[in-house]
C-alpha cells in the first residue's frame, strides 16, 4: 500500500514572523531515537518515527518536563530541525515522522519556515516528511488542528494522526481531515489476536480508513501473534518492540524473521 509519494508544492506567502517562533528563550537540548515502522508487503522500512530523547538518552519525559508556555514554541520548531538533521546525517531511508505540537504553532505557513529551510539545508525532500500528532478533545482546538493539518498537506508534507482510538473524537475529526495515515493506538491492539471486542473495533476502524483512502499503521506490536492477526485482516504497516526498539541516534536493525 505505497503512499505517493509526491504531491503538488504550494509557495509560502512573504515572511511574516509569528508570536512563538522566538529564538531568544531556553530549550533542553536533545537528541533522537528513530523507531522503524515496517511494511510487510515488501519486508522493507516504510518510515523511522523520531522519538525525542535527552542528549543522553534521557526520557522523553524527562525532557517535556522543562517545556511550557513560554518555550513551547521554540521547542516545537528545535524538534524538527533537529530530527531533520540527525535523519539526514544517519542516511535514513523511507519516510521520517516527526511528532509536533498544534498549539505550538499560530500560523502553519510561517512557523514551517525553519522545517522547510532545515530540509533544504540537509537534501531530505519534504515529501518523505511525515507530521504527526494525536488528536485532539477540544473543539476549538481541533479547528485548529485541522488547520495545521491542511496547511501542511498544501505544502507537500504528508499527516498522520497518532493514538488513533485512544480518545473520544477520531471519527468526528475524520468527517472533517482526512490524514494520509492513521495509527491504531496500541491499547485497541494489546492482544488483539486473542480478544473479540478489540477484534470488532478494529475491523471497523480498518475498514472506515479502506473507504476514505487512509493508510493504517498498528502500533506498539509486541508479539508475533499479534502481527500475524493484524497482518491477515490486511494491515501491512506496523511499528513496535517485535520488530526493533528505539535506537539514540541510530538506525535499528530489524530481524529478518520479524518480517516474514
Amino acid at each position: 500500500m505505497p503512499l505517493a509519494l509526491h504531491r503538488p508544492r504550494a509557495t509560502l506567502a512573504s515572511p511574516t514572523a509569528c508570536a512563538g517562533c522566538r529564538s531568544d528563550v531556553a530549550t533542553p537540548d536533545i537528541a533522537f531515537a528513530f523507531q522503524p515502522i515496517v511494511d510487510l508487503s515488501c519486508g522493507e522500512i516504510f518510515a523511522h518515527e523520531a522519538l525525542v530523547r535527552g542528549i543522553n538518552g534521557e526520557s522523553a519525559a524527562s525532557v517535556l518536563a522543562q517545556i511550557d508556555a513560554s518555550n513551547r514554541y521554540r521547542f516545537d520548531q528545535q524538534c524538527r530541525q533537529v530530527a531533520i538533521e540527525q535523519a539526514a546525517e544517519l542516511g535514513l531511508p523511507g519516510g521520517l515522522s516527526i511528532n509536533f505540537m498544534p498549539n505550538a504553532v499560530y500560523r502553519a505557513e510561517a512557523c514551517l519556515r525553519s522545517t522547510l529551510k532545515a530540509a533544504e539545508k540537509h537534501n531530505f525532500p519534504i515529501e518523505r516528511i511525515i507530521f504527526e500528532t494525536v488528536e485532539s478533545e477540544d473543539t476549538a482546538g481541533q479547528s485548529h488542528f485541522i488547520e495545521v493539518f491542511k496547511a501542511y498537506r498544501r505544502l507537500g508534507f504528508r499527516t498522520a494522526i497518532d493514538d488513533f482510538g485512544s480518545g473520544y473524537s477520531g471519527l468526528s475529526l475524520l468527517t472533517e481531515f482526512q490524514p494520509d495515515i492513521v495509527k491504531l493506538d496500541m491499547t485497541l491492539l494489546r492482544g488483539i489476536d486473542t480478544d473479540r471486542v478489540r477484534q470488532r473495533i478494529v475491523a471497523g476502524a480498518m475498514a472506515i480508513c479502506r473507504d476514505l483512502g487512509i493508510d493504517v499503521i498498528a502500533e506498539g506490536i509486541e508479539t508475533r501473534e499479534e502481527r500475524d492477526y493484524l497482518a491477515a485482516q490486511g494491515v501491512q504497516l506496523m511499528q513496535g518492540y517485535y520488530f526493533a526498539r528505539p535506537a539514540l541516534r541510530a538506525l535499528p536493525a530489524v530481524a529478518h524473521a520479524a518480517l516474514h
